[in-house]
C-alpha cells in the first residue's frame, strides 16, 4: 500500500517549490532534473516533453524519486521513492498551463517549441519520508 501525504506536506506542494525528480537511464544511471510539481489526490504531477532525457527515462523504467524542499524552512524536507502510475500526452497541454499560472503567473507555458509534445506523468508513492515529521 502506498504512503499519503500529511496536510503540512500538501502544503509545501502548493509552494512555488521546485521538486528534483530522479528517473534512471537505460544504463542505470541516475537522472535529476528539478522540475514544476503539484499534487492530484495522492498522486505527484509533473510535466515535460517527449524526447528529454526525463521522459525516455520514466517511459522506459517506472521506478522514481522526488525530494522538495520547503523554500521558506530549508530543513523541512519531503523525499519520496515511487513510481510511474501515468505517462500521458492526453491534457499536458492544459497542465503546463497550469503548473506556469502557479510558477511564473501567466496563463500559457511561454517556452513552448514548434513541434514539441508535452507529457504528463503522475507519481505513485510508494514511500514518503518527511523531515521533521510532518
Amino acid at each position: 500500500m502506498a504512503d499519503t501525504f500529511s496536510d503540512a506536506s500538501r502544503a509545501i506542494f502548493d509552494k512555488k517549490v521546485l521538486a528534483h525528480v530522479a528517473s534512471l537511464g537505460p544504463d542505470g544511471d541516475p537522472h535529476v532534473t528539478p522540475v514544476w510539481v503539484e499534487l492530484d489526490g495522492e498522486e505527484i504531477v509533473i510535466n515535460t516533453a517527449l524526447g528529454r532525457a526525463k521522459a525516455r527515462n520514466l517511459a522506459n523504467d517506472a521506478r522514481v524519486a522526488v525530494s522538495l524542499t520547503d523554500p521558506d524552512n530549508p530543513y523541512t524536507v519531503i523525499a519520496v521513492r515511487g513510481h510511474v502510475g501515468t505517462f500521458t500526452t492526453d491534457g499536458a497541454d492544459e497542465v503546463i498551463d497550469r503548473l506556469a499560472k502557479k510558477y511564473m503567473d501567466v496563463d500559457t507555458y511561454p517556452f513552448r517549441r514548434e513541434g514539441e509534445i508535452r507529457v504528463t506523468v503522475k507519481i505513485v508513492a510508494d514511500r514518503i519520508a518527511q523531515q521533521p515529521e510532518l
